[in-house]
């Protein structure tokens, strides 16, 4: 059976390309209710957002700087929105 590869949609940054990588592979995701993404500190998930940053990443980009992008994405969501209210 013949099996083709689902290309990604063309993002514009890197920036963009990581945020991408991270919400494919459940890494994050978005707040419902507000839009925010929220860290969801699957550990499974980063790293195949890392496997996807070293081995498929955009072209013109190394593996040292696509890792690079997706730990800042990672280091700048927390694991709560903002405007939700606490949970009690």
């Amino acid at each position: 059976m013949l099996m083709t590869k689902e290309r990604r949609t063309a993002i514009r940054t890197v920036r963009g390309w990581a945020i991408a990588v991270l919400q494919e592979v459940g890494a994050i995701r978005e707040c419902e209710y507000h839009g925010w993404m929220r860290d969801r500190a699957d550990p499974h998930a980063r790293e195949r957002a890392f496997e996807i940053a070293r081995q498929d990443r955009p072209s013109g980009l190394s593996p040292e700087a696509a890792t690079g992008a997706v730990t800042e994405v990672l280091d700048s969501i927390g694991d709560t929105c903002p405007e939700c209210p606490p949970e009690v």
